[in-house]
């Protein structure tokens, strides 16, 4: 938990896999300069799941299957764009589908492998809890 940042981003997130490779999908919203997992704010009322698969849908044009949406964790770390705050991301995993085009807001979309060296413009969630929390579940 960090407790000396006082302002808090909530968001739930998804951990897509490529179906070949079995990297990472991470993806950089316009106008930003770090990478992280596909997802975003819930709307009010919003499940964390359904959250998620609004997130996706509009990003990536891609349409999860809830019934295969697995809990990875609840993770926090210092937000990757916005000084002074935290981001909690309520994460989810989901078997591999295809990607091709970011939409809406994504500018970029890159593969990571898991087990390569990180480079600097990976958010902190992703690098400090999601990563890790992925190779220790052994997913």
């Amino acid at each position: 938990m960090i407790d000396h940042v006082a302002k808090r981003i909530h968001v739930s997130a998804v951990v897509l896999r490529h179906t070949l490779t079995g990297q990472v999908l991470a993806v950089r919203k316009r106008g930003t300069h770090m990478f992280m997992q596909p997802g975003g704010k819930p709307d009010p009322g919003e499940s964390a799941v359904d959250a998620a698969i609004r997130e996706i849908r509009e990003e990536l044009c891609v349409e999860l299957d809830p019934t295969r949406m697995r809990l990875l964790g609840v993770f926090e770390a210092p937000a990757a764009n916005e000084d002074g705050y935290a981001v909690r991301g309520t994460v989810f995993t989901h078997p591999p589908v295809e990607v091709s085009e970011p939409a809406a807001e994504i500018e970029e979309i890159r593969w990571v492998a898991p087990d390569a060296p990180l480079s600097d413009d990976l958010a902190p969630l992703m690098t400090t809890r999601i990563l890790p929390a992925l190779r220790a579940a052994g997913v």
